[in-house]
């Protein structure tokens, strides 16, 4: 059987979304919960102006809650610049993220600073990171459609994946921000991503299911030998930047499909449910998760 690597992120990118500002004791609590779950890497927060996502305020309290947890999960954070990195260096966990776009439009509405600023802004930090021996990962928004500039050539994403990389990056995260992929676009990707030597093996997929495409997306990238999806519990999240981007691909929806499929994950899907159920009380709303709702069939 083949295994999955699924990084959890509904404890960053689910939550910057939430109207309901959940505090760093309730966020913390909700990281163990997941770690619980047999994930090895999630997502824990974002070292941002708590002006501009007011929901990742104290995520340095976040980290160091999380470095006390007696488990083997790998965390990570958001970090936009070099502020970002010095508050992160604090209590600093196992990976930092850096965030991207491949609309000039969403880089300048999202981060303030154009795609060549952005990737400007990265070159400190991957220093830091690399002197303080962190791994770091990429991630590439707006990668098939941008909700200002619509369709995106799929060779912006070749090329700026190629600059991640040679920048140092472990992993790249594509992301369909406002969830408009469809399997033919991205099996384009794909291809065009082999043909230029890009290794599967440093690419991860990180659809939305706006439209109800996110899973297809998914079997299309297993077909081309994609191994890394970043998903949500509960279908937490959305982007603030991006109007009409609702939530992320349901973590407990692309387990349930993954280990249908003969997949394996090393994540215990009954507590992911358990999980998911949980937040969804703490965020005061319904989420989108189809399994949390329906429950798993019996045999």
């Amino acid at each position: 059987m083949k295994k999955i690597e699924i990084i959890e992120v509904g404890a960053r990118d689910g939550l910057q979304n939430e109207s309901r500002i959940l505090p760093a004791s309730t966020r913390s609590q909700f990281v163990k919960k997941l770690s619980q779950c047999g994930f090895k890497r999630i997502e824990i927060g974002a070292f941002v102006s708590p002006k501009w996502i007011p929901q990742m305020e104290g995520s340095l309290q976040v980290q160091k809650n999380a470095l006390k947890l007696k488990t083997k999960t790998q965390f990570s954070a958001l970090v936009p610049n070099e502020r970002g990195m010095q508050d992160f260096l604090k209590a600093p966990v196992h990976e930092v993220a850096l965030f991207a776009a491949c609309s000039e439009s969403f880089s300048k509405k999202n981060i303030n600073c154009s795609i060549e600023e952005s990737f400007e802004r990265f070159k400190p930090i991957i220093k830091e990171a690399k002197k303080n021996k962190i791994k770091v990962r990429g991630y590439l928004s707006t990668v098939y459609g941008c909700p200002f500039e619509g369709t995106i050539n799929a060779r912006v994403a070749l090329k700026l994946t190629k600059k991640f990389l040679k920048m140092g990056v472990h992993e790249v995260s594509l992301g369909d921000t406002i969830g408009v992929a469809t399997p033919k676009q991205v099996s384009h990707l794909f291809k065009l991503m082999k043909k230029n030597n890009i290794p599967m093996k440093k690419i991860a997929g990180h659809f939305h299911d706006t439209r109800g495409t996110a899973l297809a997306n998914v079997l299309e990238s297993l077909n081309h030998g994609v191994t890394k999806f970043d998903s949500s519990i509960g279908g937490l999240g959305g982007c603030p930047y991006a109007p009409g981007a609702s939530g992320n691909l349901a973590t407990e929806d692309l387990i349930y499909m993954l280990h249908g499929m003969g997949y394996t994950t090393g994540v215990d899907l009954k507590k992911v449910i358990q999980t998911a159920l949980w937040i969804q009380k703490e965020v005061g709303h319904p989420l989108m998760s189809r399994l949390s709702t329906a429950g798993i069939p019996k045999n």
